[in-house]
């Protein structure tokens, strides 16, 4: 791989995490319910479950979803219900980087950590994803194993610096949600987006094209 394979391919992972999305949204409520640290801990383990997630789509899990409606629908579904899992318990969440009481969110780190990592290994579209876009950036003549690794790894610190600099900006307008009713209406507008990016998740094509 040539360095100018590699940065393109960094310009491609810089743009696919900074877009909006759950592991994003996830980040954000994090920040504001629990603090910053607590994003982090649940961005490392994203970037983990990302790791498993490019494995199994090397090791051909991407084509059996793209051939299989059974195997895509269990998948899809299974992350579907995670995202609307999640959006529930930020609806009926009080908690608050100010207000800790009555937090129903996860605040152990094991438990922050492995959120993280079920979001990332639940969302079928992020093995196709990969499945996709490491075959454009290899290089038949180098070793496979190595190229995976380079190419997970600068995803993967994409992914967290992602999702470090919008766990940070949602921290610093702490103020903004100093007040009770503030928070809580964000719990519900963050907790109703993640059911509707569960929903979303739903009407994905049995079948990649």
């Amino acid at each position: 791989m040539t360095l100018t394979h590699w940065l393109l391919f960094c310009g491609v992972a810089l743009l696919t995490t900074f877009t909006p999305g759950p592991a994003v949204l996830l980040a954000i409520s994090n920040s504001v319910s629990l603090g910053p640290r607590s994003a982090l801990v649940c961005s490392l383990g994203n970037a983990l479950g990302l790791f498993i997630v490019s494995g199994i789509a090397m090791a051909g899990m991407g084509v059996v979803l793209a051939t299989s409606a059974l195997a895509f629908t269990v998948l899809k579904v299974m992350g579907a219900l995670y995202l609307i899992y999640l959006g529930y318990k930020q609806w009926r969440s009080r908690a608050s980087a100010f207000n800790s009481a009555n937090a129903t969110l996860p605040r152990e780190p094991w438990q922050l950590f492995g959120r993280g990592i079920v979001l990332a290994l639940t969302n079928p579209k992020a093995i196709l994803f990969f499945s996709a876009l490491f075959p454009q950036f290899l290089t038949r003549d180098l070793p496979l194993i190595e190229q995976f690794v380079v190419l997970t790894t600068s995803f993967s610190a994409c992914a967290v610096l992602s999702h470090t600099f919008y766990a940070l900006l949602a921290h610093s307008l702490r103020r903004q949600f100093e007040n009770p009713t503030r928070i809580r209406l964000f719990n519900r507008v963050s907790g109703a987006i993640f059911c509707c990016l569960g929903l979303g998740l739903l009407r994905l094509p049995s079948k990649a094209a």
